[in-house]
C-alpha cells in the first residue's frame, strides 16, 4: 500500500471541475443551438430514427450523467493512491475527452462516420472506466454505469444516423441533394 497522500478535498474538486468545465466550454463550441445557426441547419437536415430523444433531454442528459462521472472520479482522487485508482482516473479523463472530441467530429467536421468510431471508443472506455474503478470503489464505478449505459445509447443512435445519413458524411452544409426528402419533410410536401 503507497504512503503518498491522497488530494485534499479542494483539489479534488478543482481537478473535477477545471476538467468538466473545459469539456463543457470545448463542445458548447459546436452545439446545434441557435447560436451557431450552420451546425443546426446541417443537424436539423439530418433523417434522424424515431426513437431519437428530443434535444432538451440530450442538454439535460449530459450534464447530469458528466456530474455522476465526475463525483466518481473526485471519490478517486480521494482514495488512497494505487495503480487500480491511476488507471481508473486515466480512463476518466481519457473518456471525458473523447465524449469532447465526439462533439467536435459530429458537428464541428459533420462526419459521421468518424462520430461512429469515436462513439464505439467512448463505449469501451467508459465500460473499462466502470471495469477500473470497481476494483477501488464500488460507488465511484456506479456513478459510471449511466454514463456508460448512455455511451452505448448514443453509439447505437450514431451508427444509425451515419446509416441514414451518407449522403450528409462529412458535408458542410446542412442540404440534401435535389430529390432526398426526410420522411418528415415527404410528409409536409404532400399536405
Amino acid at each position: 500500500m503507497s504512503t503518498r497522500p491522497t488530494l485534499s478535498p479542494g483539489m479534488a474538486a478543482l481537478a473535477v471541475g477545471g476538467a468538466l468545465a473545459l469539456s463543457g466550454l470545448f463542445s458548447r463550441r459546436y452545439s446545434p443551438d441557435p447560436t451557431h445557426p450552420e451546425i443546426r441547419d446541417w443537424y436539423d437536415s439530418l433523417e434522424k430514427p424515431a426513437y431519437k430523444p428530443p434535444d432538451p433531454v440530450f442538454g439535460a442528459a449530459w450534464p447530469v450523467l458528466s456530474t455522476l462521472l465526475g463525483v466518481g472520479a473526485y471519490r478517486l482522487m480521494r482514495s488512497a493512491p494505487s495503480p487500480e485508482r491511476d488507471a481508473a482516473l486515466a480512463l476518466w479523463a481519457f473518456d471525458i475527452a473523447v465524449m469532447s472530441g465526439w462533439t467536435k467530429v459530429f458537428f464541428g467536421e459533420r462526419s459521421l462516420t468518424a462520430a461512429a468510431v469515436d462513439s464505439a471508443v467512448l463505449v469501451a472506455g467508459a465500460a473499462a472506466y466502470v471495469e477500473r474503478a470497481s476494483r477501488v470503489d464500488g460507488v465511484a464505478a456506479a456513478l459510471g454505469v449511466p454514463f456508460a449505459a448512455w455511451s452505448v445509447f448514443g453509439g447505437v443512435m450514431t451508427e444509425d444516423l451515419r446509416e441514414r445519413n451518407r449522403d450528409l458524411d462529412g458535408r458542410g452544409t446542412g442540404r440534401r441533394p435535389p430529390g432526398r426528402r426526410t420522411p418528415a419533410r415527404s410528409a409536409q410536401a404532400q399536405r
